[in-house]
């Protein structure tokens, strides 16, 4: 089992790192593989429409976007960092997003966990929180929950680390992640059939 750990600050290694890292610690404990990618601080091309994705497989824009898509059926869980600039996630992490989603499709992305973890200084971190779980719930993905919202407080790494609830929060996500990845995996050895769906029904609201 294998989770992705997607960085969407563009500092490596700070308050949104340090959320994630407790996670990854965690994960790691109950002896699931993790990988964090840091975004890193060049811009993120977002979404252009441009359908080449469809044709393809891949993204027209080569960056680690394509990367992720290339190993996407490797990766059984998703967790998604950020912090919060105006009550939302980065611009960098939505752009990521947007193309990753939209490029691998719900038939590649459905089935696998998906968390997604704010940190801010003091406010709009649930608007941000629920902006990045959007993605999950639209691509029949299980949201990973956790004691309280995903989020963490502080302006530095240490401060940060003294978010005692805060990073519980984080060990209590991981754990319950790792609970649910056990579960699917003894489901799948035991011959649980995955959930059947219909054949996609899409309907405009102009007619």
């Amino acid at each position: 089992m294998k989770v992705l750990l997607v960085n969407g600050s563009p500092k490596e290694h700070g308050c949104t790192y340090t959320a994630l890292r407790e996670v990854e610690k965690t994960l790691n404990a109950h002896k699931i593989g993790t990988e964090l990618l840091y975004l890193g601080r060049k811009p993120v091309a977002g979404c252009i429409d441009c359908s080449s994705c469809r044709k393809t497989g891949k993204c027209v824009f080569d960056d680690p976007v394509n990367d992720i898509i290339a190993r996407i059926d490797t990766i059984d869980a998703l967790v998604v960092g950020s912090p919060v600039y105006y009550s939302g996630p980065s611009g960098q992490v939505t752009a990521f997003l947007d193309r990753l989603f939209y490029a691998a499709g719900e038939r590649r992305m459905k089935g696998k966990l998906g968390a997604a973890i704010v940190s801010c200084r003091r406010g709009g971190a649930t608007a941000a929180f629920d902006r990045l779980n959007k993605y999950f719930s639209i691509s029949s993905m299980p949201i990973v929950t956790s004691q309280y919202w995903n989020q963490v407080h502080g302006v530095t790494p240490e401060d940060v680390m003294r978010d005692e609830e805060g990073l519980q929060t984080m060990r209590t996500l991981a754990e319950n992640m790792a609970w649910l990845l056990g579960c699917i995996e003894a489901g799948r050895k035991e011959g649980v059939p995955a959930p059947r769906y219909e054949p996609r029904v899409m309907t405009n609201f102009i007619r």
